[in-house]
């Protein structure tokens, strides 16, 4: 599986999302006015638009970015795992400093690769919004617009997972357990990072989180491809806090 693929040249991904403010009441009349007309679509009928507000966060027009931590296989025999981390109150540098890294990264590796967990319905559209968003350029590997299918260079774990099996949905901390991976869930999970980030005011804590999902991905791939795990003495971290 992947045998056309060199795991050195696979940026490994995850991003962690928060609510624009943090609360309802704290929006601007129109945004409160467009979250109700939102919520509408998965709030039941005896529920307002403030009690279903801490899901704001998975939508980028109500959200935004506080954390995309990335990692690249430096080494093989053993295989080493480099960390890098993107956070802090200013999305927009987060997202600068972030598109900076990447651009380096498919300047150096010609066949440079992002991988994610449901990273096609999710992080990659997110990113891509919230540049959008924030007055910034979309780096080149993640703009598939006018691409072929074989020119996109984005890779899902979730996806690849299927084997086209479209109804079918499994979440990392699943996949992870059925192949006896660390579970990158033993702390905190996505519903309780916004608690963490408006309320205990902890970022160190959600990067910990966000590059524990970074390091499953990496090891569900290299289980993919039949490679071996990557010992934990083998994986380093840096973090750049804005």
């Amino acid at each position: 599986m992947l045998d056309n693929i060199r795991v050195e040249d696979i940026l490994f991904l995850d991003i962690e999302t928060v609510p624009s403010s943090p609360s309802f009441e704290e929006l601007n009349p129109s945004m409160q006015a467009l979250w109700e007309k939102k919520s509408r679509q998965f709030r039941t009928p005896d529920q307002n638009p403030d009690e279903v507000y801490e899901r704001a966060g998975i939508y980028s027009e109500f959200g935004r970015i506080v954390c995309i931590s990335v990692g690249l296989i430096k080494e093989k025999s053993p295989f080493r795992l480099r960390l890098k981390s993107f956070f802090g109150e200013d999305e927009k540098a987060v997202l600068s400093d972030f598109s900076a890294m990447l651009t380096r990264f498919c300047k150096t590796n010609r066949e440079a690769i992002l991988c994610a967990h449901n990273g096609k319905e999710f992080d990659y559209p997110y990113i891509a919004r919230r540049m959008i968003i924030n007055g910034l350029i979309i780096p080149e590997i993640l703009d598939n617009s006018g691409k072929k299918p074989w020119e996109v260079k984005l890779l899902d774990t979730m996806d690849l997972w299927k084997f086209g099996d479209y109804k079918n949905y499994t979440s990392l901390e699943l996949l992870t357990s059925v192949l006896g991976i660390a579970t990158p869930k033993d702390d905190i999970d996505g519903s309780k990072v916004a608690g963490v980030f408006y309320t205990d005011k902890d970022p160190e804590r959600i990067v910990r989180y966000c590059e524990k999902d970074v390091i499953a991905i990496a090891q569900v791939i290299l289980r993919f491809m039949n490679l071996p795990e990557i010992e934990e003495e083998n994986i380093e971290s840096v973090t750049f806090a804005k």
